[in-house]
């Protein structure tokens, strides 16, 4: 299940980066130098953020004692 999670997560993380990656460059009116370097700092906030809420979410309960 965490695997599954995990990949989807990663696959909506890409797309959301490229959109607002575009967005950004839309609103500038022109491509941004080192775009792919842009965009790995875009992906790697996002995914660290999702990456830790999936965690927490995911994470087993401790038992009851």
């Amino acid at each position: 299940m965490e695997t599954l999670a995990f990949t989807v997560a990663a696959v909506v993380l890409y797309i959301a980066a490229d959109r607002l990656l575009d967005r950004i460059e839309i609103a500038r009116g022109a491509r941004l130098p080192h775009r792919n370097l842009i965009f790995f700092a875009i992906l790697l906030g996002l995914a660290l953020v999702t990456f830790w809420a999936l965690r927490v979410i995911l994470e087993p309960a401790p038992p009851a004692t």
